[in-house]
């Protein structure tokens, strides 16, 4: 069986073990619930209430470990031996994330940091404006990683030294995305950071997995580049959303 450029309106948990055989996912992009009660309208971000689109769907601080646990299971069975796992996530429960990963014998490869260029403002704390990436496989000898496949071994960058070593540090400054048109999801990743993803870890043809689709960005920069995939999205109007991006 293969399931491939397809997405499904279910719960990622139950959906993974419904339709994905194992070992048959080459990349997992990912960015789960916050589990910090967001609330998607919000007036930040230059968001107007009446565009955000409704049905967010929240993890409670309690239930994260044990949220995090089910899904993290579900990706090692569905994942290639070759393949990789990049999982967004901000510092609140950044730590439930790691110790899920080391229980279920995950190898951390990178834990890499997002640099974008506003946060809130804050007046009794320093401004967080920095996501966390981590980098994760189930064979460290295994697994895929194509080092000059966005700069040759030799160019060089525009500020001077090597291109590709600077494209390869573990501080990645690029903006945030704003959406434009009638109706937005209240999160979306940059497609250039998926593009930088896909290109280091995947190669054209792999099948690429986001659990956790929100606005497609995933599925949909992933086509663009010539990749399969397939996802997840619990939430009505997200999935139908998605579903009209990819269509």
């Amino acid at each position: 069986m293969s399931i491939s450029n397809q997405i499904f309106n279910e719960d990622c948990i139950t959906g993974m073990a419904r339709h994905l055989p194992d070992h048959s996912v080459d990349l997992v992009i990912t960015d789960p619930p916050f589990g910090i009660e967001f609330q998607a309208k919000k007036a930040n971000y230059n968001r107007k209430g009446g565009r955000v689109l409704e049905g967010y769907n929240e993890i409670k601080g309690v239930d994260y470990l044990e949220f995090t646990r089910q899904w993290l299971t579900e990706v090692r069975r569905v994942l290639k031996p070759e393949g990789s796992l990049y999982i967004f996530s901000g510092w609140n429960h950044l730590k439930d994330l790691l110790i899920a990963l080391d229980e279920l014998d995950y190898t951390l490869v990178n834990h890499l940091v997002w640099k974008y260029q506003f946060g809130l403002v804050t007046t009794r704390k320093y401004v967080t404006s920095h996501y966390h990436i981590l980098f994760a496989c189930q064979d460290d000898k295994r697994r895929k990683f194509f080092p000059y496949a966005r700069y040759a071994k030799d160019a060089q960058h525009a500020e001077g030294g090597s291109a590709h070593y600077k494209d390869k540090e573990d501080v990645w400054n690029i903006p945030r995305e704003y959406w434009t048109g009638d109706v937005k999801t209240p999160t979306k990743l940059p497609a250039e950071l998926i593009r930088k993803i896909l290109a280091y870890s995947s190669e054209p043809g792999d099948l690429v997995l986001d659990p956790f689709l929100g606005s497609g960005q995933t599925a949909v920069v992933s086509h663009l580049e010539g990749r399969r995939y397939v996802g997840f999205e619990m939430v009505p109007e997200y999935f139908e959303f998605a579903k009209k991006r990819l269509e």
